[in-house]
């Protein structure tokens, strides 16, 4: 007869939920899932508990908008998305203070030269999530933002583990 495995060991064997997060969604969850979006100019904070291995991710469009009094909170602006995910981790009894935060994305989708390239939204978008973390005592323990071209980003809730390919664009022929 052989032993039980571990606990532990037990979960290790079991692979992750793959939750693939479109612009504007956000996701908090424990251990078991493992957390996609691809990003440009847009910006995905994740929140990581070590102690409990409980994270949270989301994919925000603008950092903010003017938000009639009694209007729900949408994950698609910055400053709501980063209270729904606060909200979510309290639900679960953790502390987003105690979390360790990750910041990507905020790339500049456009040509240089066009109108939108000058209003720069991924630049707003990334220092937009840097003051909102800031105000929430939430330390940001590493970013991967702005420049060109996208990312894809793939967090591992149980590991904390974040992985970023970024793929810029090349750069105009002279």
């Amino acid at each position: 007869m052989s032993a039980q495995p571990p606990l532990a060991m037990a979960a290790a064997l079991v692979p992750p939920i793959d939750v693939y997060l479109q612009p504007g969604e956000y996701f908090v969850g424990g251990a078991g899932y493992r957390l996609h979006t691809l990003l440009g100019s847009c910006v995905s904070i994740t929140l990581w508990h070590p102690g409990r291995r409980v994270g949270a991710m989301s994919h925000f469009l603008l950092a903010a908008r003017p938000r009639p009094s009694g209007t729900a909170l949408d994950g698609r602006y910055g400053d709501e998305a980063v209270e729904l995910m606060r909200r979510d981790l309290l639900r679960l009894r953790v502390p987003p203070q105690e979390c360790e935060a990750r910041l990507f994305g905020g790339g500049n989708m456009l040509p240089a030269g066009s109108f939108a390239y000058a209003c720069d939204i991924g630049r707003r978008n990334g220092e937009a999530a840097r003051r909102l973390l800031r105000r929430h005592g939430i330390e940001i323990r590493s970013e991967h933002l702005f420049g060109n071209g996208h990312r894809r980003i793939v967090f591992t809730v149980g590991t904390g583990d974040v992985w970023v390919r970024h793929t810029p664009y090349p750069a105009p022929e002279a």
